[in-house]
This record gives structure tokens, C-alpha cells and sequence, in this order.
């Protein structure tokens, strides 16, 4: 049966001032409209339009991974040390994680991911092969202590988070469930509007030796991505840069006086050849003391450090 709310009815304070945190406009909408408010730093609630928005978000989510053959499931927000002291990532995770302890002692965290437990429920609970593959998925609320949350629900210290965890008996089935989800993120992103790019990605705290991004596309964000018309795509983060220096015919090395040249531009023009084949040289020290130089192309700027002299080097072309 269909319920109709008036508007004359509708929870929904509405502010005719933009709010002095909001610093990018969805921020500013959200909370403009009525759809959320404030309650710390990095934490919201959320105000009946802003509820129902996510519900309807929720159900695309839902309608995508179960047709993909996933099974929803629920696990508690509140995790056991012992399991993440296990699997060896209670030390290392770092300060985002949220840590208590309770009434007896006992360590726990406020989960900022759910692969400890997901791994430990269906430990206890296949018996054999034939029950492979499995792919289980919740939509669960997510706490991670930001250092600095900011942009609204973009960077906040509580989140809700669709994850999916999946078992198999060979690679090759992983690389199916991969490839499967893929198509149904796609038609989450699509079905929601989204001007999206799947993108190459580092893992992170949660880790694997593959890991795409579905990044939507935005004037307000805090990660970028670079793209090629060749259909490669990438989190600036991990993009890797392929190095195309101009060939010329081999010759023998000599020494080349370039008076007056003191950057890689004008010993360019000296010589006569592109930046990128030339080299940048620094030298410096790693954490242990020793001395260590770094060469780059010319053309690309080096890592910053001000203590490290350069030099420059270039290809004997004159």
C-alpha cells in the first residue's frame, strides 16, 4: 500500500544561508535542502529526502548484486582484535582505525572493513569444494578516524559501503566473479547517472594485486585520473609513465661545454633535441645514510628535495 506524505507534513528544514563548513556545492545543496544535518565532525544524519535518496541508491545496489548472483548478508560493525591481530593487520592498519575496548577488557574496532570477519564466518562453515564459488555482500555502515573529514559525505569519518567478499576453488573462477562484478558496477554507475571511468588503482589498506576504481567524474574531489584515447585509465596515484625519448643514431660519448645553461629547457636548445631526451641527476641520501642518485628524463619533474644538488645530462647528438 502506497503512503503519500505532504509536503505540509514533510521533515524538511530547509536553510535559505549556504553554511560557513561547506566548501563545495554538494555540500551546501545537501544540507540547503533538508537532506542531512551536521552531528560532528565527518558524522551526518540523515533527514527523511536524505534517507529516502539513499534507500533508492541502496535498492539499484541490491537489484545489480543479486542479479549477478551474489547473496546479501550482515555482519556486526563492532570486530573481535583477535581477528584482525590474525591476520596481522591490527598493528599495521594504522590510525584511521577506530579502537575501544569494552566492560572486560576485550579489544575491539569499530569496522572500516569486513575481511577478517567475512573470512572467518565461512571458514567455519564450508566444507568442500563443490560449495565454490560464493560471492556474500552487505551494505553496512563503515567508520574510519579521517584526520582531517571534510567536502561532506565525500570525506567523512562514518560511511555506508556496498562490499563484496567472494571464495573460489581457481583462479580462473576468481577472474569470472571479477569480470562479473565489473558489468554490474557499471550498470550501478549507470542506472545512477554517473559520468564514471573504471580506473587502474593501488588497494590501499585493504590490498590485492589488482584493483580498479570506478571514479566518477567531478569539479570537486580529492583524487584525480589520468586517460588516454587508447581506453587506459588510472588513479594519478599509480598511473606509470611511459617514457618515449627521441632515438638518434648511436655515437661515441664525449664531454659537451654548455656555458651559460643552467636548466634542462636551455641545454635543450642548446643542443638542439627535445627535453625528454635529456636526464635530470640527483643526489642525495636514503634513510640509512648512503649515497644514492636519481636519473629522470628531462622532461619530468623530479620528487621534491632541497637538500639534493642536480645535475643534468643529455644525449650527444651535436
Amino acid at each position: 500500500m502506497m503512503h503519500i506524505t505532504r509536503m505540509s507534513e514533510l521533515y524538511a528544514p530547509t536553510l535559505k544561508e549556504v553554511p560557513s563548513e561547506a566548501a563545495i556545492a554538494s555540500h551546501r545543496l545537501l544540507l540547503r535542502a533538508g537532506m542531512m544535518r551536521k552531528t560532528n565532525t565527518g558524522m551526518y544524519s540523515f533527514l527523511p529526502l536524505g534517507w529516502r535518496v539513499i534507500r533508492k541508491i541502496e535498492q539499484i545496489v541490491r537489484e545489480e548484486m543479486d542479479a549477478s548472483g551474489a547473496q546479501e548478508v550482515r555482519m556486526p560493525i563492532l570486530q573481535p582484535a583477535e581477528l584482525w591481530a590474525e591476520s596481522g593487520r591490527w598493528d599495521a592498519y594504522g590510525p584511521e582505525m577506530m579502537r575501544l575496548d569494552d566492560r572486560h577488557g576485550f579489544s575491539l574496532c569499530l569496522g572500516p572493513t569486513h575481511e577478517e570477519v567475512i573470512t572467518d564466518l565461512v571458514r567455519n562453515e564450508l566444507r568442500s569444494y563443490r560449495q565454490l564459488p560464493l560471492n556474500l555482500y552487505q551494505i553496512q555502515v563503515k567508520y574510519r578516524d579521517e584526520r582531517r573529514p571534510r567536502f561532506g559525505l565525500m570525506r567523512s569519518r562514518e560511511f555506508i559501503m556496498k562490499d563484496a567478499y567472494s571464495f573460489h576453488s581457481t583462479y580462473e573462477s576468481l577472474h569470472e566473479t571479477y569480470e562479473e562484478m565489473s558489468r554490474a558496477y557499471e550498470r550501478i554507475c549507470n542506472r545512477l547517472g554517473l559520468d564514471f571511468r573504471p580506473v587502474e588503482a593501488d588497494g590501499g589498506q585493504i590490498g590485492g594485486s589488482l584493483t580498479c576504481e570506478f571514479m566518477a567524474l567531478a569539479d570537486a574531489g580529492e583524487a584525480g585520473l589520468v586517460s588516454c584515447e587508447c581506453g587506459f585509465a588510472a588513479n594519478a596515484e599509480v598511473a606509470e609513465c611511459v617514457i618515449k625519448p627521441t632515438e638518434f643514431p648511436e655515437t661515441e660519448l664525449r664531454k659537451v661545454h654548455t656555458p651559460n645553461v643552467h636548466t634542462i629547457a636551455q641545454l635543450a636548445e642548446f643542443l638542439d633535441c627535445p627535453e625528454s631526451s635529456t636526464v635530470k641527476c640527483m643526489v642525495g641520501k636514503d634513510g640509512e645514510g648512503n649515497a644514492v642518485a636519481l636519473f629522470l628524463p628531462g622532461d619530468h619533474e623530479p620528487p621534491a628535495c632541497p637538500r639534493a644538488p642536480s645535475a643534468a645530462w643529455a644525449c650527444p647528438k651535436a
